[in-house]
């Protein structure tokens, strides 16, 4: 069979394996992975010329090796420099030689123990990433050891990468070729560090002035694979070389465009990558070895949990962020199959154990994302410090609080948060912010700040903070889990209590009102608002006029602040804005005709005006329903033109 319809069958199949895996909530990798192992040799054998797709494929290594090198920073490996080679490290180390000591144990060579330890010592730094960012833990404690130790693995791929095809040799060749290339390695790197970062800027800037977007295009494409296939010639891997141009540009200024250009290449062709590896897998073979492959499964996910929780331990974590860690870092990741490619072509490993660990590595991946959801159960379970820990947590959360009312609940303490908390201070409104990074809680609580550690997406941190006293509560990080988390924690201890969430764009406006939100702002709209703002006065347009238009279109966006109340030193702006729409109350006495009635029966629409909360007994309802009841005693307050007021009035008090 020719190549095209190899590549058409397996893009065919990876469209809707990923369509189903995304819809599952789970990593498209493990779509990947089935679709090659259906139409692998093992299963239904539908393709020929495998190697043909395999050598495509390659290519996928060669664009994920040059975005870890985009991602290398010597500045971000000097602040983790403890985790990273500290902790890291010793990760890496101490499981190549826990399953290289298991290996032997079992008959293999001690060659191909490393190179299994080498491709079990990985974890999966796509799924694990995104896991925290999503759950909001990147700067908890495990958070911060995961992201280092991922770093390391990352970077420990290259010379691992170098080290296994020597495995192939007798002992004295091994050492020889080791020796060369580390020499070869050493020389690349000085000359990348030393003179390729200058030609790299300068080269950029030339391209970049074309102002043409192919151009800068095909001068990326030019780079990883010019610089790949120089490594390769070398007698180094085409790996290191994307790697090294990476590295080349990560220190430049055209980094994030390059990151940009390059992600659909490097997506489809890991995709591609990831079939051929799910090719490997003989599942007639695994099935019929399937205790073997259960034993891998599970002695990978102990063996690694007790190694780092150990590591983390050993390095001054407590004992439930150092289970945590462990229970992140236990399962394989995407470099495993990476390395397991390279010891199934040097046949280094038998094929029994070959297909043992990477059969363990993709169940491991598919249990990845349920060993974290219950981390925390698992913590609090058998962890007997942890208890302690949180009630300790919530008790200075408590502390703080305790002596506030009717104060603001600030959940993340960021550069949003932190402006907030002083305009709130401006005007002598108490508040409690909460935050997740340690460091930023300890510098800003000595310097005055009522900023305590805490997580605002659990519903006990609310409890402590306050809530139920609070006036207001503020969702300052832009994400919308987690904003709908606390939304729902806040509907169910004090339903009435108004929440302003920010969110990056409109694009979950709907869904976030839905969940309880008094108020959504999004900061591309602020943003545009202001950009204009200074745009029009700098070319003339009256400043009254344009705060006028910036208040309109506040007014049209934000619910609670349509229209205000109006008084005697008003009626110049009322003649002047006509019937621009304003807030009215109406009391509701008890012999009113609204009382009993629901808004809906009383059908109010007609009359162009929106009744935008009612005010009962001191609690104030933003946006009511159809199905509010009014009661005698209630404040309607009101939103539209003075003669559509009028009429409605009428309506509510008299019928």
């Amino acid at each position: 069979m020719e190549t095209l319809p190899i590549i058409l069958m397996l893009l065919g199949a990876s469209v809707v394996s990923v369509i189903l895996f995304r819809r599952l909530n789970l990593p498209p990798v493990l779509g990947y992975l089935l679709v090659g192992a259906l139409i692998g040799p093992h299963a239904f054998n539908l393709v020929e010329g495998f190697a043909g797709a395999q050598h495509l494929a390659e290519f996928g290594v060669v664009f994920l090796m040059f975005s870890i090198g985009l991602e290398f920073s010597l500045a971000k490996l000097y602040a983790m420099k403890r985790i990273v080679f500290g902790l890291g490290f010793l990760q890496v180390l101490v499981t190549l030689l826990a399953v290289t000591g298991i290996a032997t144990g079992f008959g293999l060579s001690w060659q191909a123990g490393v190179a299994l330890g080498g491709a079990l010592a990985m974890s999966s730094t796509a799924v694990l990433t995104k896991l925290l960012t999503e759950r909001l833990e990147l700067d908890a404690r495990h958070g911060r050891e995961v992201m280092g130790v991922l770093l390391f693995q990352d970077i420990a791929v290259v010379p691992l990468l170098i080290l296994i095809p020597s495995f192939s040799k007798s002992p004295e060749q091994m050492a020889v070729l080791m020796g060369i290339a580390m020499l070869k390695a050493v020389v690349v790197l000085t000359v990348v560090l030393f003179l390729g970062q200058r030609l790299m800027r300068k080269w950029f800037f030339i391209v970049a002035r074309g102002k043409s977007p192919e151009l800068f295009m095909l001068n990326v494409l030019l780079i990883t694979l010019g610089l790949a296939w120089l490594t390769e010639l070398a007698g180094l891997s085409l790996a290191l070389g994307a790697f090294v141009a990476g590295m080349l540009i990560s220190e430049t200024e055209y980094r994030h465009q390059v990151e940009e250009d390059i992600k659909p290449f490097r997506d489809v062709l890991m995709g591609l990558f990831f079939v051929t590896i799910g090719m490997m897998l003989d599942m007639t073979l695994v099935l019929h070895n399937l205790p073997l492959v259960l034993a891998v499964l599970g002695a990978l996910l102990l063996v690694k949990f007790a190694l780092v929780a150990g590591l983390s331990r050993l390095f001054g974590a407590p004992p439930g962020a150092a289970m945590r860690t462990g229970l992140w870092l236990c399962a394989g990741g995407e470099f495993g199959f990476v390395l397991l490619s390279e010891i199934r072509s040097l046949h280094l490993a038998p094929s029994l154990a070959l297909q043992a660990v990477l059969a363990a590595l993709v169940l491991s991946m598919l249990l990845a994302p349920i060993v974290v959801h219950y981390s925390d159960r698992l913590v609090l379970r058998f962890a007997a410090s942890e208890w302690l820990t949180r009630s300790m947590e919530l008790t200075m959360i408590a502390a703080q609080s305790m002596q506030t009312e009717k104060h603001a609940v600030i959940c993340g303490f960021g550069r949003s948060g932190q402006y907030l908390a002083r305009f709130m201070a401006q005007e002598d409104v108490s508040y409690v912010a909460l935050d997740l990074d340690p460091e930023r809680v300890r510098e800003a609580a000595a310097a005055g700040e009522n900023v305590v550690f805490g997580d605002a997406t659990r519903r006990e941190t609310l409890i402590a903070a306050g809530v139920a006293r609070a006036s207001v509560l503020i969702v300052s990080f832009a994400d919308t889990r987690a904003a709908e988390k606390v939304l729902h924690h806040v509907r169910e201890l004090k339903p009435e209590l108004p929440v302003v969430v920010r969110t990056l764009d409109e694009k979950d406006f709907e869904s976030l009102h839905r969940s309880g939100a008094a108020e959504v702002v999004p900061e591309s709209l602020e943003a545009s608002m202001m950009l204009a703002s200074h745009a029009l006065i700098l070319v003339g347009v009256p400043v009254n006029r344009v705060l006028k238009r910036v208040r309109q279109t506040r007014m049209a966006r934000y619910r609670s602040l349509r229209g205000f109340f109006h008084g005697e030193s008003d009626r110049e702006e009322i003649v002047r804005d006509g019937e621009e729409p304003r807030l009215h109350s109406v009391p509701l006495g008890s012999g009113a005709y609204a009382v009993g009635r629901t808004l809906g029966e009383l059908a109010l629409g007609g009359a162009d005006v929106e009744v935008t909360a009612v005010r009962r007994r001191n609690i104030r309802a933003l946006e009511p329903s159809a199905e509010t009841r009014f009661e005698a005693g209630d404040v309607v307050v009101l939103l539209g033109g003075a003669e559509a007021l009028a009429v409605v009035e009428t309506r509510l008090l008299k019928g």
